[in-house]
């Protein structure tokens, strides 16, 4: 019989740019303060992109520490997936910028669009990429730059280069998306997976998308729906910022991500007992404590780190899978599961072995 063809992890790596945003700066420009972030959402701080600083260049960062941890060089890689929501340009996608920066131009680079459930898609592409034979090594990263959709325009004091007070006008408008604007932070994650014969990879994944949600979050403005795509009235309109139904997005993921891990379980026969990891998007410290609470899975087994983070949607996954990896948590041989939902709706669970 021929050798069980999977994937592993050869090599991680993550980066975030720019000095931590602690909540308090972001009070010197919204009506908001530390207590009530921490208390809705978990988070203490965040990083965001400078000005001209993308995905791809995100991406680029994170791919390279992921290649010095493999131990090999960006030749080796036969295929990217690039997972972001936030892209360097509406098209092309930051897939081939990220490839033509790493210098391997010519190799077939992916951009996928899943958001904060891209990680879970992903897998299933490196997988099928691996058992079709048309990759071998695969880098897959994901990266956001949400920067450019905050709804202030004072940069300078929320990066602490001043404490000038913003107009009355200023703060009004960034009050409007306060509840959004706290949640969000830049950054990107890389991961290497290369395959083997030995007993890893993709166990199974439940994966789901449900469009009529699409506006729980979304962006309304920029789109091909209008003639020209962006209008001279969007910006005043704040169009270039994302829409979100909190309540109705909390209460989807606290549904469907324990529904999905359960029929996972009850598909492959795993005890949830056996799981030794559960890697969540960290979208909200509430939503992965329900969800954790709901399975019964004790705290310890599901790290989070959206604290000092916040969340990074595509990003999200691979940094927490390489901080867990570098701290030397996640071992070979383990089973553990992934859980996200992201804007779409799209939401899935996978055990993987890495």
């Amino acid at each position: 019989m021929p050798a069980p063809m999977g994937f592993e992890i050869i090599g991680t790596g993550h980066f975030v740019p720019g000095k931590p945003v602690p909540n308090e700066r972001l009070a010197r420009v919204m009506d908001t303060d530390d207590a009530w972030i921490v208390q809705r959402s978990g988070i203490k701080q965040r990083h965001y992109a400078g000005e001209g600083q993308g995905a791809s260049d995100l991406g680029f960062e994170a791919a390279k520490r992921a290649l010095e941890s493999a131990g090999i060089t960006a030749k080796e890689v036969d295929y990217i997936v690039f997972a972001t929501m936030t892209p360097d340009y509406v098209f092309p996608g930051s897939a081939a910028l990220v490839g033509a920066k790493l210098g391997i131009e010519g190799v077939p680079a992916l951009d996928i669009r899943q958001q904060c459930a891209a990680m879970i898609f992903g897998l299933q592409l490196v997988d099928g990429l691996v058992k079709s034979g048309a990759a071998e090594t695969i880098l897959f990263i994901g990266a956001e730059a949400h920067a450019g959709f905050m709804p202030w325009e004072d940069w300078d004091v929320v990066e602490g280069r001043s404490d000038r007070e913003p107009t009355p006008e200023a703060r009004a408008r960034a009050n409007e998306h306060r509840a959004l604007a706290v949640l969000f932070g830049d950054g990107a994650g890389a991961l290497i997976f290369r395959k083997t014969e030995r007993d890893a990879g993709l166990v199974a994944l439940k994966v789901h998308t449900d469009g009529r949600y699409a506006e729980t979050l979304f962006v309304p403005g920029g789109g091909f729906r209008t003639r020209p795509y962006w209008k001279a009235t969007h910006f005043d309109e704040q169009a270039h910022i994302p829409r979100m139904d909190g309540r109705e997005l909390f209460r989807f993921a606290v549904t469907k991500l324990p529904q999905t891990a359960r029929a996972l379980c009850d598909q492959t026969n795993t005890k949830l007992e056996d799981i030794d990891w559960f890697l969540a998007h960290q979208a909200n410290a509430r939503i992965n404590n329900y969800v954790r609470e709901n399975l019964g899975v004790p705290e310890a087994k599901m790290p989070m780190n959206i604290d000092r983070f916040g969340n990074t949607s595509a990003g999200t996954l691979p940094i927490l899978i390489d901080e867990q990896t570098r701290a030397g948590n996640l071992k070979k041989g383990e089973l553990n599961m992934l859980l996200a939902l992201g804007a779409g709706i799209h939401w899935g669970c996978a055990l993987v072995r890495w």
